[in-house]
């Protein structure tokens, strides 16, 4: 019985689990986005997100740290260069996972993870909610309505 074990365990030992969780997390940084089953997904942000918080500071000891976790010099300098630029203002949440459907094979849900400051359409949009943004009211829609029907009556007349 697993009561309390918080880890995934993916159908794999200890020394694999860690290696694919390294090996994925490698890749993610790298690419910015990729896709993978949702289980793996779940596992891979609760494995990358503390090695994006160490790279906001860059010191000696955190590189070490970091390249402990990733075992790729090119993935820590990457993290360390151009990641880390764009999430130091962000205190977490540097990961979001997308469901994308079913894989024919297997039938698994699959779903891609993507670094949250690397999607240029979502921040694009989430720019534009952002400026829309106005209370509902009954009162003022109310009140409004007759004062923007009354010049369109006026206006009528003289352009006849």
């Amino acid at each position: 019985m697993r009561h309390g074990c918080k880890v995934n365990h993916l159908s794999r030992t200890h020394a694999h689990r860690v290696a694919m969780l390294s090996n994925m997390a490698t890749s993610l940084i790298m690419h910015k986005r990729i896709e993978t089953t949702v289980a793996k997904a779940k596992a891979l942000r609760v494995y990358v997100e503390p090695i994006i918080n160490r790279s906001k500071e860059d010191t000696t000891h955190n590189r070490r740290i970091v390249f402990s976790y990733l075992h790729s010099k090119e993935a820590v300098n990457e993290l360390f260069r151009e990641v880390s630029q764009k999430v130091a203002n962000r205190p977490g949440g540097y990961t979001r996972i997308l469901k994308t459907g079913i894989r024919h094979g297997d039938n698994s849900e699959m779903a891609i993870i993507e670094l949250v400051d690397y999607n240029e359409n979502m921040l694009k949009e989430a720019t534009t909610k952002k400026a829309k943004s106005t209370r509902r009211s009954r009162t003022k829609k109310a009140e409004a309505a007759p004062v923007a029907e009354a010049p369109a009556a006026e206006e009528a007349p003289k352009a006849e």
